[in-house]
């Protein structure tokens, strides 16, 4: 076998590096010292300096402007973008533009694509459902009337919802089958009401009321919707990754200049074994990453279907990465809550990461599905 990325893979690395390297993590307020959200937008200017880079467009087709990578590609890009907290709807706006790409109609993709490639129209995703415990696709209805579909419902904590050109929304039908809406914002019917995630950032509550679409806007392929949701959870295990790397080199750094006793703290025993089994959480986190994004990658037979290797990931990245900045504030001591320090805001994302698309509780009951309903033997 074969474990190495690919040139094109690595030179997207690169490419990351280069735009996210000079990203300060505390470039707006600390979430910590703010009642409202940390920001009304995104980062635009990192926006376009992604767009410059042709990280906008790594998965999309080269007819669509695009480099015609894989998931994997993605992941990296990702797990670079945590380390610095970048403030962009990166993984939402590529996770939907495939959508979009494989399962959209014709008319569709020629109005979107092209400029979402360039970052001109942003996407973003609901995921959460009506409650953020519930399957995303039971919390709106979507029936077809004539020549056009009516949706109702309510979505929460849609990431980037206020500042998006296009929001994909998930939705079942009378006959039970599950469909994605492709919704412009503003649209007649749709509303959207503030919230502020763990991280400072505005979410949105969306409200349809009776929202009419034309049929080229509804994707209903039966499998786009967990292909769609597979690329999401998968890529916030990339952003799980890089944050948590990031905040283990923290604490190296952190415990190697600290002094007691005349001795750095990073060569006590205790600071020295808990930092090592951060370290092997890092690893596991890695490899299940590895594993669920070729999958996805290549669509390739395994002892269960793509979706296990998925769940495992996430359960790794959502215990994982708790793990990693708990203890990264134990050994940081009274330093690692100075909000003068970049750290808390870590910590911050690290929980709302860990929760998003499930939590490990979650996915270990998808998992045990799984192995009931294929044995492994």
């Amino acid at each position: 076998m074969d474990f190495t990325f690919t040139e094109e893979q690595q030179a997207a690395v690169e490419a990351a590096k280069a735009v996210f390297g000079p990203v300060a993590p505390d470039s707006v307020p600390s979430p910590a010292l703010t009642p409202g959200a940390v920001a009304d937008d995104f980062d635009r200017a990192l926006w376009s300096k992604l767009n410059d880079a042709d990280l906008l467009s790594l998965l999309l087709a080269p007819e669509h402007g695009g480099a015609g990578l894989d998931a994997i590609a993605l992941c990296l890009v990702l797990r670079e973008s945590a380390k610095a907290l970048a403030r962009v709807p990166l993984l939402e706006h590529t996770a939907t533009a495939v959508a979009v790409q494989t399962y959209g109609s014709d008319e569709l993709k020629e109005r979107i694509l092209p400029r979402a490639a360039r970052g001109e129209l942003v996407l973003t995703a609901a995921s959460a459902g009506r409650t953020g415990h519930d399957p995303a696709q039971l919390a709106v209805s979507a029936r077809r009337d004539t020549d056009t579909w009516i949706l109702d419902g309510t979505q929460t904590g849609v990431p980037w919802a206020h500042n998006a050109d296009h929001i994909a929304v998930p939705a079942h039908t009378p006959q039970g089958r599950t469909v994605i809406a492709v919704l412009p914002h503003p649209h007649e019917g749709l509303s959207l009401a503030e919230q502020i995630s763990t991280t400072g950032e505005r979410l949105g509550e969306l409200h349809l009321d009776s929202v009419r679409l034309a049929p080229h806007q509804i994707i209903e392929t039966d499998e786009a919707w967990d292909r769609l949701h597979q690329l999401l959870t998968t890529g916030t295990c990339a952003l799980a990754l890089g944050l948590g790397e990031r905040v283990l080199r923290m604490t190296g750094d952190y415990t190697s200049k600290r002094e007691q006793f005349g001795y750095p703290v990073a060569t006590f025993q205790a600071v020295a074994v808990q930092a090592a089994d951060r370290y092997i959480d890092l690893r596991a986190m890695e490899a299940t990453l590895w594993q669920a994004a070729w999958r996805i990658s290549t669509q390739a037979d395994g002892a269960l279907p793509t979706a296990g290797d998925i769940a495992v990931a996430k359960i790794w990245a959502s215990e994982g990465v708790r793990r990693v900045v708990q203890t990264a504030q134990h050994l940081h001591g009274g330093f690692g809550a100075d909000t003068d320090y970049p750290l808390h805001r870590y910590h911050a994302w690290a929980k709302q990461l860990e929760l998003s698309l499930g939590p490990a509780a979650a996915h270990e009951e998808t998992l045990g599905d799984l192995l009931a309903a294929h044995p492994l033997g």
